[in-house]
């Protein structure tokens, strides 16, 4: 793989181009990588009353719309955030995804998942009461993620 530099002072905004033969398991970790190395820049203020706080995207166990507000969970607090869930999905880094119309969780948190097939599986953590439903729609794209995390 070659790897290759160009500046060019007349451009506005940086751009990364990966040519490739075919897209395999290498370039997409690659695209995987520079998109979780970007989405860390990105500084989200958490809320709770009047007061701001700033926590690592790491301490998060999921975000979830509650009436027209979402919300970001730890293991023992909840925070407002002043983004719509969309919008979080398209800067959280590779290990937060989608599993249901409400909710993105953290994927490095989860402590297991218990199947159902005629309605939302259900999603535990360790050490909290909380937990999270994933739709039917998500649960094999999550259940891929998770395998694709073990190799």
């Amino acid at each position: 793989m070659k790897i290759r530099i160009e500046v060019d002072n007349k451009i506005s905004e940086n751009e990364v181009i990966i040519r490739c033969s075919e897209l395999n398991e290498d370039i997409k970790n690659i695209q995987t990588m520079f998109h979780d190395m970007l989405s860390y820049k990105k500084c989200i203020t958490f809320y709770r009353g009047d007061t701001e706080y700033y926590l690592s995207l790491e301490e998060i166990l999921f975000f979830e719309t509650e009436g027209n507000r979402v919300c970001a969970h730890t293991i023992d607090n909840i925070y407002t955030v002043k983004y719509k869930l969309y919008e979080l999905e398209e800067f959280l880094p590779g290990y937060f995804m989608r599993v249901s119309k409400s909710t993105i969780l953290n994927t490095n948190h989860i402590y297991s998942i218990t199947h159902s097939l005629s309605s939302s599986s259900k999603v535990e953590f360790q050490n909290t009461h909380k937990q999270v439903y994933v739709s039917r729609y998500y649960y094999k794209p999550l259940k891929n993620k998770l395998l694709e995390k073990r190799k």
